[in-house]
């Protein structure tokens, strides 16, 4: 069986563009999800709003059943290692890039690993709508972090007008073509769009948050606590965080999620094909494909994020049906053209497939042991 990997997001953009409140409210709604999250102080981290459970080292438990560790560059690896044990049963990590490195730095350092529990879950840049001009002028290297993006977040847009925003929205477009750019305000962003919530996690009552005497054990070569812990819910919402009657005093971010099922296989050719030229605003695809190709017959799991594209090859169930089944999640996506385009992907003479026909998709599988 496939390992079932760690998706690491890097959160990066100028000091006050609100990065730190965006990770805070990823902490604080994830809903499930255990979130390690790694950035050089604790200083701008509501600990003690989520109760400090205890600490080892420069790692801190979150009462919610994250992790968040303080480190410098040199650190990185290795608080990657130790968040990505199977024992601490994260399920995303976020790492903000502020005072550790270059964005280019941390997303090579997460490539090279040779960790096979993690896999790049692509860099957001957090603009700041209000000041962005200024700080542009400043720092002109701004250009060339939001040109390597894979999401732009514009983040305080209530700040600005409809005229000014549009505009941003406009500059922003013209730096990093074909990425999605979102508006919101107070880094209020559904943890979705970023990652899928609960992945890994059950929230039975009998399933507890890993304690800092569980990472001191499992380091020690011991079993682990076994003591009860239940995680805090969130609700699970789309909408305006005010009731009826209340004025809205800030924007949401808005995405879509398309679906995609088949029964019938794929062409390897036409999907890769799709998948070079995807779409504006095309963020994240999750899901698996069915090739009925010699060779090649086995279930593909496919993780993309921006330009980043990865298949990883595992056996079907037993009883599992081979289908295709995928999800894309953008902002400003047309659902009805995805589906469509995905519909002319499927082969419709199966038995004509050549194992040749997948070296395309071979070029993105992931070279790592099972």
């Amino acid at each position: 069986m496939a390992t079932q990997q760690i998706p690491v997001v890097v959160l990066a953009g100028f000091l006050g563009s609100g990065k730190t409140t965006l990770l805070n409210h990823l902490l604080g709604a994830g809903a499930g999800t255990r979130i390690g999250a790694i950035v050089n102080d604790f200083g701008s981290i509501e600990i003690d709003a989520m109760t400090v459970a205890g600490q080892v080292d420069s790692m801190v438990s979150l009462g919610n059943g994250c992790l968040c560790c303080a480190v410098d560059t040199s650190e990185l690896d290795t608080y990657l290692e130790r968040l990505a044990r199977p024992a601490s049963r994260i399920d995303v990590i976020v790492i903000e890039a502020s005072g550790l490195a270059e964005p280019e730095e941390l997303i090579r350092m997460i490539l090279a690993s040779e960790n096979d529990r993690i896999v790049y879950g692509g860099l957001i840049e957090v603009v700041d709508a209000a000041e962005f001009a200024g700080t542009r002028a400043r720092h002109p290297e701004l250009d060339r972090h939001v040109g390597i993006a894979d999401l732009v977040v514009l983040n305080k847009a209530d700040r600005i007008g409809d005229a000014a925003r549009q505009e941003l929205m406009d500059t922003l477009a013209d730096l990093a073509p074909g990425r999605p750019v979102v508006c919101t305000a107070y880094g209020r962003i559904d943890p979705e769009l970023f990652f899928d919530r609960g992945a890994g996690e059950d929230l039975d009552a009998g399933v507890r948050q890993l304690s800092f005497e569980d990472l001191l054990r499992e380091s020690a070569g011991g079993p682990a606590s076994t003591a009860g812990h239940s995680h805090d819910e969130h609700d699970e919402h789309h909408g305006h965080d005010h009731g009826p009657g209340e004025p809205c005093t800030h924007l949401h971010a808005a995405y879509q999620s398309v679906e995609f099922t088949s029964s019938e296989p794929m062409n390897p050719r036409r999907l890769m094909d799709f998948l070079d030229s995807r779409p504006t605003g095309l963020y994240r695809i999750k899901g698996f494909v069915h090739f009925d190709v010699p060779g090649s017959r086995q279930k593909f799991t496919v993780h993309a994020v921006g330009d980043f594209l990865r298949f990883y090859p595992s056996p079907w169930g037993r009883d599992e049906e081979r289908s295709t089944q995928l999800i894309l999640i953008g902002s400003g996506i047309d659902a009805a053209a995805l589906r469509k385009e995905l519909a002319t992907c499927r082969d419709d003479a199966p038995q004509e497939a050549s194992e040749h026909s997948m070296w395309g998709v071979l070029r993105y599988v992931a070279a790592r042991e099972e």
